[in-house]
């Protein structure tokens, strides 16, 4: 399985990730991309900001990019999450998986943008009119 993982300050952009995610053996790639919206918890959000450390957390990605390709007949997977200051709109993640049959490119996508969420340190600062909250990893 080839992987390309990044956590970017950067804008992502999707092109290069679909890119390396195409393989001719394969029939399915599957992308999750997860954009910045302007409302959470009943609250108009302006702007956030994320931080995370990055060797741990590319660590922690790098594991679960690992235990998907177990799970599943996996080719390729692309994974890149931002941190710095994002506006509304900005792609926050970026999960791509590639497989020869889309059911389990499916699978697989859902399975790391869940299991991301839940168990990679990367902490989410949301900038409401009446002030910010920290957001935890774990929903």
């Amino acid at each position: 399985m080839e992987r390309k993982i990044d956590l970017s300050e950067e804008p992502i952009l999707i092109d290069p990730y679909f890119h390396f995610l195409q393989d001719p053996k394969a029939g399915g790639i599957c992308l999750f991309i997860g954009t910045i919206r302007n409302k959470n918890l009943g609250k108009a959000v302006q702007k956030l900001s994320m931080e995370a450390y990055p060797p741990m957390a590319l660590k922690q990605i790098e594991r679960l990019t690992d235990m998907a390709a177990e799970k599943w007949p996996i080719e390729k997977i692309a994974l890149v999450h931002r941190t710095g200051p994002l506006e509304i709109g900005d792609i926050a993640v970026l999960i791509g998986v590639t497989s020869v049959h889309r059911p389990e490119a499916f699978a697989a996508c859902q399975w790391l943008i869940d299991t991301l969420k839940q168990e990679v340190p990367i902490w989410k600062n949301e900038f409401y009119e009446d002030g910010s909250s920290w957001l935890v990893p774990h929903p």
